[in-house]
């Protein structure tokens, strides 16, 4: 079931943190978060997911910046949120997305106990120009059933800033764990296939 916008107010301070807090941006069933102020865009011409990817920051003046098709580009929200016993979703706003303005490419779902800033990845259709304040999504909470174990995580949990993909921590893992099971510079027995 979804939080209405009366219940997310609610629930503020308890279950559901939202900071700043502006009841203007609450809407029937969602709150609306707002574009901060800076971008993050990667300058490799191949993301690689085994590495970390060099990027470059750049703040959107006052009268905007114009954002190009075929180019990913990370922003956050001024808001920072912290929900606990809901599960919090992205969505981007349908006035954004009229103007072929994609707000998160694919990474909309929260997780219980999750507290930071939300990075957008947004991506534009055709050229469109974006502002720093700009309400540019809403975030919606749904009630949870069974037993609860909050978000844990060392890569995106209380970030304070943008956060680029930090998938590559996952790979020095899975080598971290390979080491340790079968020594360095051993391979895994042969298992005879």
């Amino acid at each position: 079931m979804i939080l209405t916008g009366d219940e997310i107010q609610t629930r503020l301070g308890s279950d559901i943190v939202i900071d700043p807090f502006d009841e203007s941006q609450l809407n029937p069933n969602s709150y609306n978060l707002r574009l901060h102020d800076e971008l993050l865009v990667y300058e490799e011409i191949v993301l690689d997911m085994r590495r970390p990817n060099r990027s470059r920051r750049y703040r959107i003046p006052p009268e905007g910046i114009v954002l190009s098709p075929n180019q990913l580009y990370l922003g956050r929200t001024v808001e920072r949120t912290e929900s606990h016993n809901v599960v919090p979703m992205l969505e981007g706003r349908s006035s954004v997305g009229r103007l072929g303005l994609f707000v998160h490419v694919t990474a909309g779902f929260g997780d219980v106990g999750f507290c930071g800033y939300w990075t957008l990845e947004m991506f534009a259709v055709q050229p469109v120009r974006i502002y720093a304040g700009i309400e540019i999504c809403q975030i919606f909470y749904h009630t949870v059933e069974g037993n609860i174990r909050e978000y844990c995580s060392d890569k995106y949990q209380n970030n304070h800033d943008i956060q680029p993909s930090l998938l590559y921590r996952e790979f020095r893992s899975e080598a971290d764990e390979r080491q340790m099971r079968f020594g360095f510079g051993q391979e895994p027995p042969d298992s005879g296939d």
